[in-house]
């Protein structure tokens, strides 16, 4: 008899297009990767906006940028011929790691059928805890201390606390959390930024991170979202609010009910295909290597449908790419 409960995914988010898809967040990681270390923060920025943006527009799709990042990422993308899709992405999620070579930079895209993204108001943030599938439904809750949230963890897991390993974001506003957790008895992985490759190594075992918590861009929110939809993990997120210019943007975007906590499937609904390349080496990617008329990607390419997630390292030749062979 047929599985009444597995719904087909639709014929648009096939796994040819997200061959296709891969090859957007490699380019625009082989335009960053040559600002790598430079300290040109905004310069890295501009490139693999550009070249995400060129990327996306030879895709056969109607698509549409529903939540990213800077302007040469938004609104209508592809060829206007084909499935017609949302998008989510980020040229580069973490600039100034890029700038500094520091870990954890990567370029990212997320695809779904149209309506299927929760639209977040621009430029605000969100609380966010994360966890891999080997943590049952209804575990993580936003309102609960850390560290009864770490302890409610471990037992799910059926290990102490002092196995686990928690990523956040190092800032200070996480401090008291950072404190309780400590306190707790777990170990916490520090990062400067890139808090999507942080939270979606929770659904990676060989990252050895069990757990995401704190606070980043709600828009790298939903693109970690898509990742671990794609993965099986779980995720509770809740926009934060700073003041009242945020609380009216947030309105005029159709939140109602400010203080909703969101799981996967409000901020995902559907399937959802997942493309990340690693900018510079991270938990969950090795970065791009550059050497004399090439260069090395290394990209993650996952379908909720199916959940095959496959790691692919590519080899790219700049003599036939000669735009890449630009030096900055």
């Amino acid at each position: 008899m047929p599985n009444r409960l597995f719904v087909p995914p639709p014929r648009a988010l096939d796994r040819n297009l997200a061959l296709e898809v891969v090859r957007v967040t490699e380019a625009s990681a082989l335009a960053a990767a040559r600002w790598v270390g430079r300290g040109e923060e905004r310069a890295a920025d501009q490139a693999a906006a550009e070249a995400m943006r060129e990327a996306l527009n030879s895709l056969s799709m109607d698509g549409n940028v529903v939540n990213g990042e800077g302007e040469e990422c938004s609104g209508k993308v592809g060829t206007g011929t084909g499935p017609r899709l949302d998008i989510v992405l980020t040229a580069i999620e973490g600039a100034t790691i890029c700038a500094k070579a520091g870990h954890n930079a990567l370029s990212v895209v997320a695809a779904t059928e149209q309506g299927s993204f929760l639209q977040v108001p621009s430029g605000v943030y969100m609380e966010k805890i994360a966890a891999g599938p080997d943590v049952p439904e209804g575990v993580l809750d936003l309102d609960l201390p850390a560290e009864v949230m770490v302890a409610r963890v471990a037992e799910a897991k059926g290990v102490p606390v002092s196995s686990l390993t928690v990523c956040m974001l190092d800032r200070p506003r996480h401090t008291d959390m950072l404190g309780r957790i400590y306190e707790a008895g777990a170990r916490v992985v520090l990062i400067e930024a890139g808090d999507v490759s942080g939270a979606i190594a929770t659904g990676l075992p060989e990252t050895g991170i069990d757990l995401y918590m704190g606070s980043g861009g709600a828009a790298q929110g939903v693109l970690a979202a898509a990742g671990l939809k794609c993965l099986g993990g779980r995720m509770q997120c809740r926009l934060l609010l700073r003041n009242e210019e945020e609380r009216g943007r947030a309105r005029r975007a159709g939140f109602t009910d400010l203080a909703r906590k969101f799981d996967l499937d409000d901020m995902v609904k559907g399937h959802v295909m997942f493309a990340a390349t690693g900018i510079t080496s991270g938990h969950i990617l090795d970065g791009v290597t550059l050497f004399d008329g090439g260069a090395v990607s290394h990209s993650l390419v996952m379908r909720s449908a199916t959940g095959t997630v496959r790691k692919m390292t590519a080899r790219h030749d700049f003599k036939r790419h000669i735009l890449l062979h630009q030096d900055p």
